[in-house]
Formats: C-alpha cells, structure tokens, sequence
C-alpha cells in the first residue's frame, strides 16, 4: 500500500483527493491548519495532521509522525496547499505579493525541500506539484495569483533536470476551473487587502463581487483531480505535467500557436 501526503486538506481538490485516494486503498495522511478541518477530515477515517506551510516546524513535525507510522517510506506527496490574491498589481502591495508567494511559493518549496531528504535516503518518490492554467497564461486582475504559478512552474521544471539521475518524479497539474471554495477565499483577499473605492478598477471588482456564481465554461468537479492524482501514484512513467480541464488545453494550445498579441486580445475577454 503506498502513503500520500496531501498539504491543503481543508475544502475543495485537497479533502476530496484524500477522501478519494482513501476510499481507493491508499493510506493518506491529511493535513490542514485549520483544527476543525482537521477533526472533521479524523471524523472521516482519515489520519489528518496540522501543517502550515508557512511554518517550518509544523512541517517537520508532521513528517516526523507519518514517517513513525510508514517505517520511514514516503512514496507520494501531493503539495496542494496555496490560495488566490485578486486584485490589479496596481494595487497590491510588495508586502500582500510576499503573503501570496509566502504560502504559493516559499511554503510548496519548503515541502519539496524536506521530503526530497526522505525520498533520496529512500531512493525513490513522486512529488505532485499543484499549479494552474495561470501558471501557463496570464488574466488581468489576478497578477500576484499568475506569478506564484508561473514560479512553481520554473521551480518545478528545475528540479525535475535537477534530479534527472534519481527515482524521484516531479510533476505539475496545470488545473482550470474547479469546483472549490478558490473564488469565494480571493474575493475575501480582495476585499482584506485592495482599497477598492480609491482604485480605477473599482467598476471591475464591484461587479466581481456582486455577481452571482454562475456556471463556469469547462468547469470540473475536484473529483477529476484526484482521479487524475492517482493515476501519477499508480503510473510508471510519470508525465513532467497534467492538464485538467479543456480551459487548460486550449489556453496551453493558444499559447504556443499564437503571438503574444493575439493571445492577449483573448485573455481580455475572459
């Protein structure tokens, strides 16, 4: 039976992957920085643990105790924890772009860091990667979001030439829309951290904010990426990434036909 970690198990692709992957036979072992997350996700017959990616002790400290529980074997982990600052860059601050990258970024890397140090005592592993179709294309209005993508799409491309003479597997999943609470948490960052009113696009926001979910073009639910997450656990060559979502495949296949300029007449429109 192989062991997954999966960081950012509070709601949406994180909780349905862990209930999924548990249902399927894999043990899974949950965490979440939210402690009613937490006991809900153990409610569920799921081993969940507190980690902050932002904390460098939370992360040792969980990886202590599922390596007690595994006989030191770490064979997957599944670095999903992350969250979306709208907001025009104009807008947002150097500190608010810190906070975004703090988590996105810095935390994902701090992850990768330590369980690299299991999976080469080890000799082998798969590390799962979680980016967006925003790490590929760029939207207005989502600058700090874009950028930490963009940069786990160069950290991870790195590694994975950087460890190119082990068994060690990285992995992007370039996810479009899917059904989470990911527009609901970034309208909240959008209200904490943008003086909407003083901004030239407070029209923009407003009617962002004010405008009632509706159906999503090619939107999925988080089940397909946890479908997806364990076709990587179970694969022998694994893929340097996934697409999910047809959103994906076409902004990916726009990109590499279409000029820059081209391609921005259509980003504006979405």
């Amino acid at each position: 039976m192989k062991n997954i970690l999966i960081t950012g198990c509070s709601t949406g692709i994180g909780k349905q992957t862990a209930i999924y992957l548990q249902n399927k036979g894999f043990r899974v072992f949950a965490s979440s920085r939210n402690i009613d997350d937490i006991k809900e996700l153990n409610n569920l017959g799921i081993e969940c643990f507190y980690l902050d990616v932002t904390k460098k002790d939370t992360i040792k400290n969980t990886l202590d105790e599922v390596l007690k529980l595994t006989n030191n074997k770490l064979d997957v982990v599944f670095n999903n924890a992350g969250f979306g600052q709208a907001g025009a860059l104009e807008d947002i601050s150097t500190q608010v772009l810190k906070e975004q990258f703090e988590t996105n970024v810095f935390g994902l890397h701090e992850v990768t860091l330590q369980v690299l140090e299991i999976m080469k005592a080890q000799g082998y592993g798969t590390i799962i990667q979680h980016s967006s179709v925003l790490g590929l294309v760029s939207l207005k209005l989502r600058g700090a979001y874009n950028a930490s993508k963009y940069a786990i799409e160069g950290l991870s491309d790195t590694l994975r030439l950087e460890l190119e003479d082990t068994n060690i597997n990285i992995t992007l999943l370039n996810t479009g829309p899917i059904t989470s609470s990911f527009r609901k948490n970034a309208q909240a960052k959008l209200k904490e951290h943008v003086n909407i009113d003083n901004s030239r696009f407070k029209d923009e926001y407003y009617k962002s904010l004010n405008t009632k979910k509706s159906a999503v073009p090619f939107n999925l639910e988080a089940i397909e990426v946890a479908k997806i997450v364990e076709k990587i656990i179970i694969s022998k060559n694994v893929k340097p990434r996934y697409y999910i979502t047809k959103a994906t495949y076409l902004l990916g296949y726009l990109k590499r036909i279409l000029s820059t300029s081209m391609l921005d007449k259509i980003l504006l429109k979405i």
